[in-house]
C-alpha cells in the first residue's frame, strides 16, 4: 500500500487500478490529486504488480475486495470524507466493494468500468476455459489488453512497453471470474441509491463494451449518479492527451460533494 499526503488536505481518495497493470502508473493522477489537497492511497492488487501473488492469476475475486477494504481503512483513519476512484477492472471491483461496505463513502468514481468485455475468446476457448477453470486454473492465455488498445498518449505506450510489470497474459481462473462478477454488477441493487456516483467513460473504447457500462448505470437507482462519456478518447481516459481536462470533471464531483 502507498499513500501520499497533501498539505492541506481537505478528503481523501482511494485509487484503484485496472487489468494488467500496477498502481506506480498513477504517478500523474495521484500527484494531481495530492496538489490539489486530497490525501491517496492505493496499491497493488492481488497478482497485478509488486505483488507476492501469481501474476495475472486470483482464486476469487473477493481477493481484490479483501484488498480495497485494506485500503479504505486507511483512508477512513485520516477522519475526512473518502473517495473511491476505480478504473476499468478497479471499476468493477469498486462496485462490488461497495456493495459490501457502503458506509462513510462520500463518493465513487468509476473510469471506463468493466462490466462488458469487447475482447473475448473464440466460442471454443470460452468452453474449453470452463473446463479448465477446474483442472488447470492456473493456466494462463493472452489477454488482449495492450497499451495501444488503451490510449492514444504515445508517451505512455512507450513506457508500458517497457514495463516489466505490466502485462498481457492472464489465467483462466481469471477470466471466469470476471465474466461471473461482471454478471453480478448487472443484477438490481439500490446501494448506490444515497451515495454520488460519477461515470466517466472512453467514448472510443476497445477494451471495455461501453454499452453494458450505460445499461448499468441507466438501470442504478440513484439520487446522485452522473454519466459522461469522453467523444474519441481510449479506454484510459486518466492517460489520454486530454486528461487534464478529466481530472478537472473528477475533481469538480468531488469538490461539489466535500461537507
Amino acid at each position: 500500500m502507498l499513500y501520499m499526503e497533501a498539505e492541506r488536505p481537505v478528503a481523501v481518495i482511494v485509487v484503484v487500478h485496472g487489468a494488467c497493470e500496477h498502481h506506480r502508473r498513477y504517478k500523474w493522477l495521484s500527484e494531481m490529486w495530492c496538489s490539489s489537497g486530497y490525501h491517496v492511497i492505493m496499491g497493488d492488487l492481488p497478482g497485478h504488480g509488486t505483488s507476492t501473488r501469481r501474476r495475472g492469476h486470483i482464486r476469487t475475486f473477493q481477493e481484490y475486495l479483501d484488498e480495497v477494504d485494506k485500503w479504505v481503512d486507511k483512508a477512513k483513519a485520516f477522519q475526512l470524507p473518502v473517495f473511491i476512484l476505480g478504473h476499468s477492472m478497479g471499476g468493477l471491483v469498486v462496485i462490488e466493494w461497495f456493495k459490501q461496505h457502503r458506509e462513510g463513502i462520500t463518493g465513487l468514481i468509476l473510469s471506463s468500468p468493466c462490466l462488458g468485455l469487447q475482447l473475448k475468446p473464440n466460442k471454443l476457448m470460452a468452453v474449453i476455459a470452463k473446463g479448465l477453470n477446474v483442472v488447470a486454473p492456473t493456466l494462463r492465455f493472452e489477454s488482449g489488453i495492450t497499451p495501444d488498445k488503451a490510449t492514444r498518449n504515445k508517451e505512455i505506450i512507450e513506457m508500458d512497453n517497457n514495463d516489466p510489470l505490466y502485462f498481457t497474459k492472464v489465467s483462466v481462473r481469471w477470466y471466469q471470474e470476471i465474466l461471473k462478477t461482471m454478471k453480478n454488477a448487472m443484477e438490481p441493487t439500490a446501494a448506490f441509491l444515497k451515495t454520488p456516483l460519477l461515470v466517466m467513460q472512453a467514448g472510443t473504447d476497445f477494451l471495455v463494451n461501453k454499452k453494458m457500462v450505460i445499461k448499468w448505470f441507466d438501470q442504478l437507482p440513484s439520487h446522485h449518479k452522473t454519466y459522461r462519456e469522453w467523444e474519441g478518447l481510449y479506454h484510459e481516459v486518466f492517460n489520454e492527451p486530454e486528461r487534464e481536462d478529466v481530472f478537472k470533471t473528477a475533481k469538480a464531483f468531488t469538490e461539489h460533494h466535500i461537507i
